[in-house]
């Protein structure tokens, strides 16, 4: 069969990064809150088409880069936010935060990039672009203890062909995506038709083939029922001593108001509390509960070390089960080398009182009694695609607490709800989510969000627990046919071997 050539040289740098660039940005627009998937499916083109312009591999690593680095800095502009809440002291970090975020998750894409090069003809070098973007969007989900967020399978949250999260998780959906722009090169001919054909059907498949996808049990009659409670309480007021027991307070009322409930949930460390202390204050709890469970969020600290913990509170406030973060936020919760660099005054955002956060012994279940099983995931743990796979098998529901008061008003808090929709669609479990301010929502175990409250309202809601779904083909075997499809790729991109084109 012919290869497919490039009718026309390579674009010089002034055009080509510069498009990269562009490329990059319209990317992102796939993600929350725009969820423009058309223009994001085009950006990506334009990206293909720029890197396979490049002349050389290193010019093709720098234009996957460029791309990426536009693509991660539009994408994940929020990280900005927690720099704002206490503004004197770091706000002159978050251009820095931005800047070496958006620069250091790309350099994943440039390493592809270069890669590509090693393949013989266009056609080749599109479909090894495509598989070495699909591995080192792995990698970045793992170095430096990893950082899956603005996978480019999520893109697909709002459409049908999300439903493939269930039968090859994010990464598996990310490489069908990266799929279309390489087919065009793999398969135009003369005729420029047949890639306008390809641009248009290989999404459109995809999104139909979804659609088939049977929709989640409907929820019993006799379903327990789950309070979510949603305070409300931003971030730089949170722990200010004038307004922690006003928004305690509130929680209490919430939680004690009429309902037949079977558990109530509050958020990430909804209390300024100091575990092991504070016992009249768990009694407190338990009582405008009646005597009925309740998730909390709290801190606990021993010794010179603290622990960001989900706890099951009991009758007369007793702590029966407790779960401790295990995958802390690098620069957030710790700062790597942080023995070190606490000599200097140098902690995590989110610190307390000095201390830096310790991470727990890993993923666990809490047994919720009528409920069943919950696996439990406090925050950002819940971007992990393989973080508690294998224990949702037996689990009834997946449970998060998340404070997003540090994430803004505006991308992230709604980013961060969808990648939770993800891992309900992977695993084929419902999850219970409760943020601080939001957005706090049920969602059942195709990705659907039962019910809600929405960003930055203070109120609880009544929600039944949907059921789960036997476990679906992605959590039974991971990224294992993932890897089948990177050899078949690897052979049929690298069957050619050259030298590359510098």
């Amino acid at each position: 069969m012919r290869e497919t050539v490039i009718p026309e040289g390579p674009w010089p740098h002034v055009i080509r990064l510069p498009i990269a660039a562009a490329a990059g940005a319209l990317m992102a627009l796939g993600h929350a809150p725009f969820s423009f998937l058309w223009v994001s499916l085009a950006g990506l083109m334009v990206f293909f088409a720029a890197v396979m312009r490049a002349s050389t591999a290193s010019s093709a690593g720098w234009t996957a880069w460029i791309g990426g680095v536009f693509y991660f800095g539009v994408t994940m502009h929020w990280i900005v936010e927690p720099f704002q809440v206490d503004p004197d002291r770091h706000a002159w970090m978050a251009p820095f935060a931005l800047f070496f975020l958006a620069t250091g998750l790309a350099f994943f894409w440039g390493i592809a990039g270069r890669i590509s090069a090693w393949a013989a003809g266009p056609g080749r070098r599109a479909l090894a672009f495509a598989l070495a973007l699909s591995i080192v969007e792995v990698l970045r989900s793992f170095v430096f203890t990893g950082l899956p967020w603005g996978l480019l399978g999520g893109i697909w949250i709002n459409w049908p062909g999300a439903a493939w999260l269930a039968w090859i998780g994010p990464h598996g959906l990310t490489f069908l995506t990266l799929l279309f722009p390489a087919s065009v090169f793999l398969l135009a001919g003369p005729l420029p038709y047949l890639a306008i054909a390809m641009i248009a059907i290989g999404p459109v498949a995809l999104t139909l083939s979804g659609a088939q996808q049977s929709r989640a049990p409907e929820i019993p009659a006799d379903a327990p029922v789950i309070r979510l409670v949603q305070p409300n309480a931003p971030q730089h007021l949170k722990w200010d001593p004038d307004w922690t027991q006003v928004f305690f307070e509130r929680q209490l009322q919430m939680t004690a108001a009429e309902g037949d409930v079977a558990l109530t949930v509050w958020p990430e460390t909804a209390v300024a509390l100091r575990l092991p202390a504070d016992a009249p204050v768990l009694r407190r709890i338990s009582e405008a509960a009646q005597n009925r469970p309740v998730i909390i969020g709290l801190n606990r600290f021993q010794e010179r070390k603290a622990y960001n913990t989900l706890n099951l509170i009991g009758q007369e406030g007793a702590i029966t089960q407790s779960y401790e973060k295990s995958h802390l936020v690098p620069f957030g919760e710790y700062v790597p080398f942080g023995d070190q660099l606490a000599r200097l005054g140098i902690a995590g955002l989110a610190s307390r009182d000095g201390y830096g956060f310790t991470a727990g012994s890993g993923p666990d279940l809490i047994d919720l009694g009528p409920l069943g099983t919950a696996l439990p995931l406090i925050c950002y743990e819940a971007i992990f695609p393989s973080l508690g796979r294998d224990l949702s098998r037996s689990a009834n529901f997946m449970l998060q607490i998340t404070n997003d008061a540090w994430f803004g008003n505006f991308a992230g808090p709604q980013q961060h709800l969808e990648i939770a929709r993800m891992r309900a669609m992977e695993r084929g479990l419902p999850l219970v989510r409760v943020a601080n301010t939001g957005i706090s929502a049920v969602i059942d175990a195709r990705g659907r969000i039962v019910a809600g409250l929405p960003l930055n309202e203070a109120g609880f809601i009544d929600l039944p627990l949907p059921q789960r779904i036997t476990p679906t083909f992605y959590t039974q075997w991971g990224e294992i046919p993932l890897y089948g499809l990177w050899i078949c790729a690897a052979l049929a991109a690298f069957s050619r071997r050259r030298a590359p084109i510098d």
